[in-house]
């Protein structure tokens, strides 16, 4: 797929990615806003979800929801 090359590609390939991802692991996003919450993140299950449908967030955000899903690693070309 290769690196994104705007903004709003980025934007977009991470939405989707934190979209699929709790799938993946088969995490709820009931489960994924208890997760943040140990990590700092005062989240609920349908401001998390309205993150995602809008897609966009901080950076933080992202972060925060790849640890708490404990991804090991990420490769930007995935995104």
């Amino acid at each position: 797929m290769g690196l994104a090359k705007t903004e709003a590609e980025i934007a977009d390939r991470a939405a989707r990615f934190l979209k699929a991802e709790p799938k993946r692991a088969d995490v709820t996003y009931e489960e994924l806003a208890r997760r943040l919450r140990e990590h700092g993140l005062n989240e609920t299950r349908d401001s998390i979800a309205a993150k995602l449908k809008r897609g966009t967030f901080a950076a933080t955000f992202f972060l925060a929801c790849l640890a708490a899903l404990e991804v090991e690693g990420l490769r930007l070309e995935d995104l």
